[in-house]
Parts: C-alpha cells; sequence; structure tokens
C-alpha cells in the first residue's frame, strides 16, 4: 500500500474522532503543558548546579527557592500527564465504539450473498481483532505522537536558545532519525497486513471447527483439523515473526541514534566550556535535553509500527463498511400488516454464480389457502425459492407479486412480516426459553407465549425443564435436544400468526408421532392461508394441494399425490425409490 492510501486510511479513521474533538483539544493542551513543565526543569536543575560554587559553598539562599520551584513544577507536569491520560483514553474508546457499532450497523445492510460468501471467523475477526488493533494504535497515537512531536519542538527550542551553535548540531544530526522510522514503517506495514489477514483465516478455522466439534469428532477429524489449524497457525507465526523482527529495530536503530547525539552534543558543548561560552550547568541543562530530544522518536518509531498495524486492520474493517448496501426499499413501498396469500412467480431466474445457472423460466400461480410442497432431489432449488420469497436474495430476471404487488414494491421489513418460516437449521440465542419464543414478537404477552407452546406441542417439554419458560437456554441451545429446538422455532413462527406459511424441513428431528399432531396444527393455523413446504416426510407431501417436482431449477411436473403418480414420471420414480421405504 502506497504512503496515499494510507495517508488516506488514517484521514478516514480520524473522520470518527470528530464528534469528540473537545477532549482531542485537551489532550493536545495538556500534553503542550505536560510537556512545558518537563522540559523547564531542566532549567532549574541547571540553575541550582550553578549555585554550587565549589566544595563547601553552596548558595542556599538561591538554591531552596529553585528547588521549590522544582517541586511545583513536577506536581504540574503530573496533573497534565493524567489529564492528557484520561482525554486521549476517552477519545479512542469512545471512537473505537463508534466504528465497531458502524461496522455492525453495515452488517444488517449488506446483501446476504456477501455474509455468505466469507468465513463468518474472519468477520468476527474484522470486527473485533481488527478493531482492537485499531484502537491500540489510536490509544498510542494519541497518547506519545502528541508528546513527541511537542517534546521534540520545545526541546529544540530551548536548546537554539540557550546556545545556538550546539542546539545546531542536534538539527543537523536529526534526519538519521527520521531515515529510521521512516525505514522500519516502509517495511513492517506489509508485514502487519499479512498478519492481519491471517489472524482472520485462523479465527475463521477456529470458529468452524468448534461449533462444529460433534462432527468433527463423528468423523475422527481431530488429526486433520489439528493439521489445518497448525498450518494456518506457522503461517500466522512466520508473518508474525518477520513483522516483530522490523518493528524490533526500532529500539536499537534509535538508541543508536540517540548515542550520536548524546556523543555530539557532550563534545561540542564541552569544547565550548573550556572556551569560557558555556557554563557547566547550561550544559548539564543541555545533555539532558540531548536526551529528552531523542526519547520521543524512539516512542514515534514505536506508535509508528503500532500505526501500521492499525492501518492494516483498519484496510480491513473498511473494506467491510464499503460493501455495497442492499437496493434501498422504494419511497413509495407497500406496507402490508396482512395478505391473502396469493403468491405469483412469472418468469423467474435466478442463480448464485452467473456462470452456474440455477432456476431458470420458473412460473407458478398460488391461490390464498393453498399448499404448495416442493420436491427434489438436493440442489434442485427448493431452499433457492424459499430465499427469493423472502427477497434474503433478489431475482435476475422475473418477478414475484404476493397479492398482486411486486415483491420489489413491498417493503422487506413489511414483506417478510407476512411469512412465518421455520428451518431445518434452528437457531437459538442465549436467553430464556420465553425470550426464544417471543424473538418475532417481543411484546408477546405469557398467555401468548404459553398458547403458541401449547399449539406446537412444547408445552409439556417446557414445563419438565428445571424453570419452565424461565429456563435460561445456553448459547444456540446446546442444552436442549435438537428435536426440542425445533418445537421452539415452531412456537416461534406460530406466535407471529404469519400470513404465508414456510417449512423447510421444519420437522426434519422431531419423531413421527409428533410431527402428525404438529402438521394438524399448522393445517389449522394456516386455514384460508397459503403454505409453502419443503419436506420429504409423506404425511406432508400427500395433504399438499399441489406438489412441485423440481430437478435442475425448473418444475419439471406439478400435481396432486396422486395425479403425479399416475403420471409415471419423475415423481413415480423418486416415489418408488425413496418415499415408499418410509411406509
Amino acid at each position: 500500500m502506497d504512503m496515499e492510501k494510507r495517508t488516506d486510511l488514517f484521514k478516514r479513521i480520524l473522520t470518527f474522532t470528530k464528534p469528540y474533538w473537545l477532549y482531542l483539544a485537551g489532550a493536545v493542551v495538556s500534553a503542550l503543558l505536560s510537556v512545558s513543565m518537563v522540559l523547564y526543569a531542566p532549567i532549574l536543575i541547571g540553575k541550582g548546579i550553578d549555585q554550587i560554587v565549589a566544595p563547601g559553598k553552596v548558595a542556599f539562599d538561591q538554591l531552596l527557592p529553585i528547588l521549590g520551584e522544582l517541586i511545583a513544577v513536577a506536581l504540574l507536569g503530573a496533573l497534565f500527564q493524567w489529564l492528557m491520560t484520561l482525554c486521549t483514553n476517552m477519545v479512542t474508546y469512545k471512537t473505537v465504539r463508534d466504528l465497531r457499532v458502524c461496522v455492525f450497523n453495515k452488517l444488517e445492510e449488506i446483501p446476504l450473498s456477501k455474509i455468505d460468501s466469507r468465513s463468518h471467523g474472519d468477520i468476527i475477526s474484522r470486527i473485533i481483532n481488527d478493531i482492537d488493533s485499531i484502537s491500540d494504535g489510536l490509544l498510542q497515537g494519541f497518547s506519545q505522537l502528541f508528546t513527541g512531536i511537542i517534546t521534540i519542538v520545545i526541546t529544540l527550542g530551548y536548546m537554539l536558545a540557550i546556545n545556538f551553535k550546539v542546539g545546531l548540531v542536534v538539527v543537523v544530526i536529526t534526519p538519521l532519525s527520521l531515515f529510521v522510522a521512516s525505514f522500519i514503517a516502509k517495511h513492517s506495514f506489509s508485514m502487519f497486513r499479512r498478519q492481519s489477514a491471517i489472524k482472520g483465516q485462523l479465527s475463521g478455522c477456529i470458529e468452524e471447527l468448534v461449533g462444529n466439534q460433534k462432527v468433527v469428532k463423528a468423523f475422527c477429524y481431530e488429526e486433520r483439523a489439528q493439521k489445518e489449524f497448525d498450518r494456518i497457525n506457522h503461517e500466522l507465526y512466520d508473518a508474525g515473526v518477520k513483522a516483530q523482527f522490523y518493528s524490533s529495530l526500532t529500539n536499537p536503530c534509535t538508541r543508536f541514534v540517540n548515542s550520536v547525539v548524546y556523543a555530539a552534543v557532550a563534545l561540542v558543548g564541552a569544547l565550548s566550556c573550556i572556551g569560557g561560552g558555556f557554563t557547566v550547568g547550561a550544559l548539564s541543562s543541555f545533555l539532558t535535553y540531548a536526551n529528552q530530544y531523542t526519547k520521543p522518536f524512539n516512542e514515534i518509531s514505536g506508535v509508528v509500527t503500532e500505526l501500521q498495524t492499525a492501518l492494516a486492520s483498519a484496510k480491513r474493517v473498511f473494506a467491510v463498511m464499503d460493501e455495497p448496501a442492499e437496493t434501498p426499499d422504494d419511497p413509495d413501498a407497500a406496507h402490508p400488516s396482512h395478505a391473502e396469500g396469493r403468491v405469483e412467480i412469472d418468469h423467474v431466474s435466478f442463480s448464485y454464480h452467473k456462470e452456474h445457472p440455477l432456476i431458470q423460466d420458473f412460473n407458478l400461480k398460488v391461490q390464498p389457502g393453498q399448499r404448495i410442497a416442493l420436491v427434489g432431489p438436493t440442489g434442485c432449488g427448493k431452499t433457492t425459492m424459499i430465499n427469493l420469497l423472502m427477497r434474503f436474495y433478489d431475482t435476475d430476471e422475473g418477478e414475484i407479486r404476493v397479492d398482486g404487488v411486486p415483491s420489489q414494491k413491498i417493503a422487506r421489513d413489511a414483506l417478510r412480516s407476512l411469512y412465518g418460516m421455520v428451518l431445518q437449521d434452528t437457531w437459538m440465542f442465549k436467553g430464556s426459553v420465553r425470550d426464544n419464543i417471543a424473538y418475532g414478537k417481543p411484546g408477546a404477552t405469557d398467555e401468548e407465549v404459553v398458547a403458541a407452546a401449547k399449539a406446537a406441542f412444547a408445552h409439556s417439554f417446557i414445563m419438565r425443564l428445571p424453570q419452565g419458560y424461565d429456563t435460561i437456554l445456553s448459547e444456540d441451545g446446546g442444552n436442549i435436544s435438537q428435536g426440542q429446538k425445533q418445537l421452539l422455532c415452531i412456537a416461534r413462527a406460530m406466535l407471529t400468526k404469519p400470513s404465508i406459511l414456510i417449512l423447510d424441513e421444519a420437522t426434519s428431528s422431531i419423531d413421527t408421532r409428533t410431527e402428525v399432531k404438529i402438521q394438524k396444527a399448522f393445517a389449522e393455523m394456516m386455514k384460508g392461508h397459503t403454505s409453502f413446504v419443503v419436506a420429504h416426510r409423506l404425511s406432508t407431501i400427500r395433504e399438499a394441494d399441489c406438489i412441485l417436482v423440481m430437478r435442475d431449477g425448473k418444475v419439471i411436473e406439478q400435481g396432486t399425490h396422486t395425479e403425479l403418480l399416475e403420471k409415471n414420471g419423475f415423481y413415480h420414480e423418486l416415489y418408488y425409490s425413496q418415499f415408499v421405504r418410509t411406509e
């Protein structure tokens, strides 16, 4: 990344600090006053040394006021240092908080396709690890960069004021320090950028393996998982070693520069003292300033290294923020609260990847109250059609209409509120059973929650839990069975009383006896409403008003269960090869 892009990244980070400019101004003023106090102390020390005329001859009447002034300067310096730290912390952590909120909000705006195409662990790493790196860079930048630059400027001013010739020696050697800082920054940035990218890969790997431990153990994948982890971890080690190598050059290189400056000042200053143009106290002050002057270059070089990490992380964070958002709803988009359930799919085509067509010229008209079953081999496009109905993805061609209104003309929130969806993949969050059921209707009363649970035949098992509806579920419902999680998801859908119901293998983890009861509950709830069912259970398929047989993204057959069997087509073949075995 060239210097211009790094500068743009840094400016963009600083835009998040604008609301807190008062804290920033306070940090600058406090840094100025703190450094002024620290750098005024050597002058007082030099004056004190000059009051020591000879052994046994000390001008105490002149020395005591200087000591009192020195104590006051030290106390004020500590106070302003504390204020500067307070202000920089406020700026940094408020800025990082806003940045993290901004990135999280962006994730809710970008299309699902962008999230599905990335490792979830990598996205998590960008929100947590990369923003933490930005925080560290800002904190060091605001605290040490301010004081470092101010120290250099004021120290140089003091040295030139005390003795212009000796101060000029320091000015001549200064470019050496700048060269060192530039060299380290140039070589460390690419290493830290690679390190951040590999951290994202490692987070993705760990997130996948930890979140699917049962699968890992079931297929004896532990050894291969360990090898994959070791491979990525070794890459991170290599990148980290190289990044730290270049950043570790900071201390020895800047110390070398410090020593050169100190030796030059001592030599020229000593010659000036011999010539009578310099007092011993002034030389003492000058040597102290020489140390003070070179020290910030050491700190700034360290800050530059931190900033390289921060900028590398910022690039990954802003890559998420720069993703194009979902196409916004039309200003005049409809906001229906209820639907009759008439759904028309008119010449719809869609593919996740343009080079691999999936749904092609799909047509369907569904009347209110009909139950539509989607069947077909894996990958034929059943779940994709559900994604299109819910507008998780937009069609490439054609349109889907609900009650005669194109779905693109309906606000997404309003459209999705018309559907009640139960997926094969259940999702529970850490919270009470009651809160999990009421996820889609936060203001639901206890009576409504219990009624939905009873309708989903979940009430009995909930009451057997330690605290009933107040039982806290662990993350993703790890303390209840898969079937129980699915019952809670069904109760969640029933609570919202949707106009259209979508069931995507919704009863796959439920025993047949309970499924029969739930199907009756669904049938009762969906009287007069439309439902789409993706399932392989015979009961569901037989009871459907219309079965759509899909293959390669197209509807190749449609009709009732009996009609399709009589055609002796693909459904007949599918039925007798799979379903008849379950009878």
